[in-house]
């Protein structure tokens, strides 16, 4: 019996489990929190299940269903004969929708891969990146029903391999370079500033890396100004540091390299749970809007189609997937930064809502990306219920 009582305290040391990513760098007075990550739905919401009659948009403007059947649906990229494709994360897969005698099918054109949440479409040729793996299916349009192997870039590009925050955002800029964020792989920590926090980009065989933003803690959605090219981009800020700290934020990229703070600094706010570094904020660029604690901004487009007022030409519409780190839930909505005619933001307003009850304080939807049509509309993806929603203006 003493043998046994020597050896249990040990046994239970080793088989206690780490505790998981997401739980690092929560304060010990946190350790009973009830706040995680809400589990994603993997499996298929039948269209009668979706929140449609909840959705609310600006007079003038409708919300419909574009597309469903499409689990953890979360980046889109549209090709040039009009397929939107659709970037995943936990399920692993790649869909193509397309529009068939008026309604949408939904194809998987790859699986299996581990986090391919970065999609993008150059020269009829699709990119996938999936963690570090960076794959082209060339002429993919061609041959939805059977893509074939794709062509492995992975060795070229050398990502990093960590999967905390290491799922991509990818869109080819106007100088036809591909464009990557690569997330810090912690909350709040340190680490090599010139291989984390970044926002790089590439020529598109993955030659000529060059650091485009960096001290961006974790962005999962950038575009370009049209009347400027200048890069703007979404960031989410650390977990564990309060309801209200700090702002998941706006930046605008003014010049390659440009430092914006992280991880001395969110929101011009300096974490104390860094104690290196210069004492303010002063010496990086400051965001250029915050956009709510803990709201999860992703995904976010300028508007450059005409279909919609003139008043939302060449503005952000942002998905704000929605908190996790909060008791109170903020986000699940699409928001639009309005810039004045120098590119400052004005304000921030909600622009798609009714997914957040609250009420109850609940969800009935996380909005993931957004995207500008060739036809002016705006396609919104709705992770949670594996749907794309349409907003149209007019009749």
């Amino acid at each position: 019996m003493a043998l046994s009582l020597g050896v249990l305290p040990g046994l239970a040391q080793a088989q206690q489990a780490p505790a998981p990513a997401w739980a690092q760098g929560r304060p010990d007075s946190m350790a009973t929190s009830s706040l995680a990550p809400h589990a994603p739905r993997l499996t298929v919401t039948p269209p009668d299940q979706l929140p449609l009659p909840a959705l609310k948009v600006p007079a003038g403007f409708k919300v419909e269903l574009w597309a469903h059947g499409a689990p953890g649906a979360r980046m889109m990229a549209e090709g040039p004969n009009g397929t939107v494709f659709v970037g995943t994360r936990a399920i692993g897969r790649v869909y193509a929708i397309s529009d068939q005698g008026g309604q949408r099918q939904v194809r998987t054109v790859a699986g299996q891969l581990n986090n391919p949440n970065g999609i993008a479409v150059r020269d009829g040729a699709l990119y996938v990146v999936a963690i570090n793996r960076v794959l082209r299916w060339d002429g993919i349009e061609g041959k939805l029903d059977n893509p074939g192997a794709p062509t492995d870039l992975t060795a070229a590009f050398g990502l990093p391999t960590e999967e905390h925050h290491g799922w991509k955002f990818a869109a080819f800029g106007p100088d036809g370079r591909l464009y990557l964020n690569i997330g810090v792989p912690c909350n709040i920590c340190e680490y090599n500033r010139d291989t984390h926090a970044l926002i790089v980009s590439f020529n598109p065989d993955g030659s000529g890396r060059r650091i485009e933003g960096k001290g961006i803690r974790n962005s999962v959605g950038f575009d370009w100004n049209p009347a400027t090219r200048e890069l703007w981009a979404t960031n989410n800020g650390r977990d564990w540091a309060g309801n209200d700290m700090p702002n998941d934020t706006l930046h605008r990229i003014r010049r390659s390299g440009e430092d914006h703070g992280f991880p001395y600094c969110a929101s011009n706010w300096r974490d104390p749970a860094i104690a290196s570094g210069p004492a303010t904020c002063s010496e990086f660029a400051a965001p250029a809007a915050l956009l709510g604690p803990h709201v999860a901004a992703l995904g976010m487009r300028f508007y450059t189609g005409t279909a919609f007022p003139a008043e939302y030409r060449n503005q952000i519409f942002i998905a704000r997937r929605g908190s996790w780190n909060r008791d109170r839930l903020s986000g699940y909505d699409v928001a639009v930064a309005k810039l004045d005619a120098q590119g400052n933001v004005t304000g921030v307003e909600p622009f798609l809502t009714g997914l957040r009850d609250e009420a109850n304080n609940r969800f009935l939807g996380r909005p993931v990306d957004v995207l500008v049509r060739r036809d002016g509309s705006l396609l919104v993806s709705d992770e949670q219920n594996g749907a794309i929603y349409r907003i149209t203006h007019g009749n």
